[in-house]
């Protein structure tokens, strides 16, 4: 079994862990309701259903791999949150009950960036200078 990753390295595997499972249960909602609802656009709900979850599944590996303390996994968890910061932007601007919504993933996404750039993180990752020294 590989030893525990840093408590920074997993706190960022929990959090883009809960996008990518938050990504696929609204996927899994719209296949359902495009499949047994009764949505303006059936196609359109289960190709969006089907589309969230083939873009839950950057988050979901990325985290396990940051679990793993995989140098690779660093990469996609960045480019998660990168992408989910428009999103965010998105959902504030439509107000409301969204609003909510927006400021949690906005504050997971800018959390898990900074977490992935510390240096804790970055050396338990095999990255920066003390990962660029042959074994």
């Amino acid at each position: 079994m590989p030893p525990a990753p840093p408590r920074r390295l997993a706190v960022a595997a929990v959090l883009t862990a809960l996008e990518g499972l938050a990504l696929a249960g609204l996927g899994v909602y719209m296949l359902f309701v495009g499949i047994a609802g009764d949505p303006d656009s059936p196609q359109q709900a289960e190709t969006g259903g089907l589309t969230l979850l083939g873009l839950a599944a950057l988050p979901l590996v990325a985290a396990y791999g940051l679990r793993l303390g995989r140098r690779w996994s660093r990469g996609p968890a960045l480019i998660t949150q990168l992408m989910a910061l428009p999103v965010a932007w998105t959902l504030w601007t439509t107000g409301g009950a969204m609003i909510a919504a927006a400021v949690a993933l906005a504050l997971a996404a800018v959390a898990v960036v900074a977490l992935l750039v510390n240096p804790t993180a970055t050396e338990a990752l095999g990255i920066g200078p003390a990962g660029d020294r042959a074994p």
